[in-house]
């Protein structure tokens, strides 16, 4: 510790936040859009970030969000630095500047240590997802179910699309439903969104029966109405996304897509072509 230098981290630093965080998902994996800006930038950089450096290298970092509750946090350590207590310093001082609020703890590159660590300082464990990488040099076929056939996103058929959206996953537990004005606004001023490559399912009548929504070269959202499931929508949707994403010309080797740990989808991503790249969590501390 006595060869460490503390300070606070601020936008001047986003360089070597970026190469901190390389670092972490090169080892541990996770959510990769965690090392750009947009995403680097409201994890680490909040009201105050907190960093340890070594020889003009940033090998530790905590940001903390207060103002609200619960205060936000997302902290790292370098791979080469664990196992020298500087994930029980950055909570120490996460935990601090939270003061009595809870405490509401993010991670994009998940890790085992970090895991044991949160549990064992009292945060329980939220959330968590994989992360899934799809190679676009093999990809799957799944013929379209019978009766259903799939078009592009277009914005006239927003409305419909939002409703397809709630159906979808009303049965899913804790699932509120939110403005459709404001979920249709955010995903249409995305500048990654690709309604080219997003896509509605109709079945023999015309009716949606499902969607898929493409985000740069992210599957986005996958969802199927409760009285189509089981009969390969999902799979074919699926299937499609990735054969337009490999042949649109915009050179994506890769795709990519995040699931939940207990979400029976997994099973379909694996068996699509799709493998393990990571985790990403959250962790709450709740009050006394």
């Amino acid at each position: 510790m006595d060869a460490l230098t503390w300070g606070d981290v601020g936008e001047q630093h986003l360089a070597a936040l970026t190469e901190l965080a390389g670092g972490c998902l090169a080892v541990d994996g996770g959510l990769p859009l965690f090392a750009r800006p947009p995403l680097l930038r409201a994890r680490l950089l909040q009201t105050r970030t907190l960093g340890a450096w070594h020889d003009g290298r940033l090998v530790a970092a905590v940001g903390v969000g207060t103002g609200r509750e619960p205060a936000t946090s997302t902290g790292l350590v370098h791979p080469g630095w664990r196992g020298r207590g500087l994930g029980g310093r950055l909570l120490d001082w996460a935990g601090e500047q939270a003061g009595g609020a809870e405490l509401l703890l993010t991670t994009e590159s998940w890790s085992p240590g970090a895991d044991a660590l949160f549990v064992a300082r009292g945060f329980e464990r939220t959330f968590v997802e994989w992360v899934l990488r799809h190679d676009l040099a093999a990809l799957p076929d799944v013929p379209p179910p019978d009766g259903v056939r799939t078009g592009p996103m277009v914005r006239e058929a927003g409305p419909e699309l939002f409703e397809t959206y709630r159906a979808s996953f009303a049965d899913r537990p804790g699932f509120r439903p939110p403005d459709a004005e404001e979920w249709l606004g955010e995903l249409w001023d995305d500048d990654g969104y690709r309604p080219d490559l997003s896509l509605i399912a109709r079945g023999p009548d015309g009716a949606a029966v499902g969607f898929l929504n493409v985000i740069d070269n992210w599957v986005d959202q996958v969802g199927v109405v409760p009285g189509w499931r089981q009969r390969r929508v999902g799979a074919h949707l699926v299937a499609v996304a990735l054969r337009s994403l490999a042949g649109d010309g915009a050179g994506a080797g890769e795709a990519w897509l995040c699931v939940n740990d207990d979400n029976p989808a997994a099973v379909l991503y694996r068996r699509l072509g799709f493998r393990d790249a990571g985790r990403r969590a959250r962790y709450l501390r709740r009050r006394p």
